[in-house]
Parts: structure tokens; sequence; C-alpha cells
């Protein structure tokens, strides 16, 4: 009897640890199940930065054709003004 009582109680022990080990092994599937859909975030906001990065920079050189050809016309308009003064003046 008392071996009988020693074996379920090393069964339930057996039972517990297995149990145990089983609520660790999900808990450790379920960090890592995180730990990738932090991973894949990180991934489409480094592509969201790139993208953005681009994009900045062709409005940059964007912005920057449309000062060069603000100051163009600007140049063109006061030579204008001073081309009709001259004609107004004779």
């Amino acid at each position: 009897m008392a071996s009988e009582t020693n074996m379920k109680a090393a069964l339930e022990r057996l039972q517990r640890a297995l149990a145990g080990l089983e609520n660790a092994i999900d808990q450790r599937f379920e960090r890592e199940a995180d730990f990738t859909e932090a991973e894949d975030e990180v991934r489409r906001m480094n592509v969201d930065r790139s993208r953005l990065a681009q994009e900045l920079d062709q409005a940059q050189d964007r912005a920057n054709r449309l000062e060069e050809a603000n100051r163009e016309v600007s140049r063109r308009l006061v030579t204008s003004m001073e081309t009709i003064r001259a004609v107004l003046d004779r």
C-alpha cells in the first residue's frame, strides 16, 4: 500500500511538473509571437521611413527647382519693367 501511495504521489508530481512545463512552453511561444509581430512592425516602419525620406527628397528637389524658376521669373520681370520704363521715358 505504501509503495502504491508513493507511486500515486510521484505520478501527481510528474503531472504537475508536466503541466508547468507545458505552461512555460506556451508562454514562450506567446513571447516569440509577440517578438515576431514587433519585428514585423519595425520592418514596416523602416519601409515607411525609407519611402517618406524619398518623398521628402523629391519634394525638396521640386521646391529647389521652383525657387530657381521663381528667381528667373523675377529677374525677367525686372528686365521687362526696366525696358518698359526706358520706352516710356523716350
